[in-house]
């Protein structure tokens, strides 16, 4: 598999290269943001690991772009900035995961491989409906009644999530492992911010509410 390392630390670029050479990757390089957009954009890679602070475009920016060019290849960011509102900004543009530096390579090439198993996981069924709310897995359209709702790609993911436990209460930890690869126990806002988001566009100005919280569990959905 292919993979791109966005990173202007010229020794950690080339580091986190020959560990994932050697892990079995092929993996190009681009040392700012104007260089990395240019490749991501006009190459096809498996998966891209992107720093947040770069020359020229940074990473939160570079996120946003390729999502509106409907880049949809997984994104790792990276980044020295760790609090929990750093963490849902990323998340919430469009990366499916992000590691604080600094951190062990056994770490990131965990968070690598998963994300790789998440993209060529197959999807069983195409079209998921709960009561009025209907989620095309393959477009990515989501739809409550009539009206069409826009999901983020980490809230669409959160909702896939949700959904393919539909009726079973799901906890944060298994939320936070399964989505975003993080830990529960230093993200656990994260979780909370990211459900209340969704739950706002899911549920907000219908009667019937479809994601409920389990105090001191986690969350459900299900048509009650």
């Amino acid at each position: 598999m292919k993979l791109l390392i966005i990173e202007d630390e010229i020794k950690l670029g080339n580091y986190l290269k020959q560990g994932l050479n050697e892990a079995g990757f092929v993996v190009d390089t681009a040392a700012d943001g104007l260089d990395g957009q240019h490749m991501a954009l006009t190459e096809t890679y498996d998966l891209i690991i992107l720093d947040i602070m770069l020359p020229y475009i940074d990473g939160l920016k570079l996120t946003q772009t390729l999502r509106e060019e409907n880049i949809t290849t997984p994104i790792l960011l990276l980044s020295a900035l760790n609090k929990p509102q750093d963490k849902v900004r990323g998340l919430d543009i469009g990366a499916d995961d992000y590691l604080a530096k600094p951190f062990d390579f056994a770490e990131l090439l965990a968070r690598v491989r998963s994300l790789l198993r998440r993209k060529t996981k197959e999807i069983k069924q195409t079209l998921i409906e709960i009561g009025d709310l209907s989620v095309d897995l393959v477009k990515r359209v989501v739809t409550r009644g009539s009206k069409k709702i826009d999901l983020t790609n980490k809230e669409f993911l959160l909702l896939e999530f949700l959904l393919s436990y539909k009726g079973e209460v799901v906890t944060r930890s298994l939320i936070a492992s399964s989505v975003w690869d993080i830990n529960f126990d230093s993200d656990r806002n994260v979780i909370d911010v990211m459900v209340k988001r969704l739950r706002s566009k899911i549920d907000s100005g219908f009667n019937k509410k479809l994601i409920h919280t389990v105090r001191g569990i986690g969350y459900i959905l299900e048509l009650r």
